[in-house]
This record gives structure tokens, C-alpha cells and sequence, in this order.
């Protein structure tokens, strides 16, 4: 159910509160959600995730990206979140967005994209589409 993308990320569609204690039981330290709250009637709120994370003693971080496009205060918000490297679990519907947030907040720090683009790939994303964006990112981080 959960796909990794290097030693500190994995990925998920749309979790469940139940999943959360099975991220822990993993060493998942935080839970980040990548998707905005009523994409779908049948999906728990995040509020309802956040409970799930506090009471299993995870952090949690939303940073929603919804399918209108993202911002770099997005891509700031979640390297913010990666930051500290504690093992993280970032989901949304299909755990697309969240690999896509994970790679150019990894670009944005100096991850070389090469890396990153073969990373989501063996785990069954594409990143092609960004390879660009992701070369100005980490260009723009390493100087």
C-alpha cells in the first residue's frame, strides 16, 4: 500500500485512520497530506486524519494540492516538512501529487533530478512531465 521513494518518504493514495497506526508500526514519524478536503464525498477529512496521526503520536503537516496546479509557497511547505528528515508518509488520491511535491521539494534542496525522476519511476510514478522544472529547481538551489 505504501511506496517508497527513498530512505526518509513514502507514498499512499488516500489513507485511511486505520493505516496511520500501521505507518507507525513502520516508523513513519509524520503524516503529510497532499489532498485538499471534499475532492471526493466518501474521503475521511483531515481533520479526521490528524486525530488518527496525534493519537499514534505522528506529527502531522497538510499541504493540499489540488488538481488546479501548485505554488512554490507548496513545494516551500512541504521541503519544510522534509526538512528534519523524519520518515514521512505523504498521500492524496493516488500518491501522484505527493510524489510530485516530494521531488521538487527534494529539487528545491539540490537533489539531482536524474535521481529523483528514476526514484518515483521504480516506484510506479511518472515524473517526466516535471524533468524541467526539477533541473531549474535544483539549479537554482545548488548555484
Amino acid at each position: 500500500m505504501f511506496r517508497t521513494l527513498d530512505d526518509q518518504v513514502q507514498v499512499a493514495g488516500q489513507i485511511a485512520p486505520e493505516d496511520v497506526a500501521e505507518a507507525a508500526a513502520q516508523g513513519v514519524r509524520r503524516i503529510v497530506n497532499n489532498r485538499p478536503d471534499g475532492e471526493e464525498p466518501s474521503q475521511p477529512g483531515g481533520d479526521t486524519i490528524r486525530a488518527a496521526a496525534e493519537a499514534a503520536g505522528l506529527d502531522y503537516v497538510a499541504v493540499p494540492m489540488g488538481h488546479g496546479g501548485l505554488s512554490q509557497e507548496q513545494v516551500e511547505a512541504m521541503a519544510a516538512a522534509l526538512d528534519d528528515g523524519a520518515k514521512t508518509l505523504a498521500f492524496c488520491r493516488s500518491g501522484t501529487r505527493s510524489t510530485i511535491l516530494w521531488s521538487l521539494a527534494k529539487a528545491s534542496r539540490g537533489a539531482e533530478p536524474v535521481g529523483l525522476i528514476a526514484a518515483a519511476a521504480e516506484a510506479g510514478y511518472d515524473l517526466a512531465p516535471y524533468a524541467q522544472t526539477l533541473s531549474a529547481l535544483h539549479a537554482r538551489a545548488t548555484g
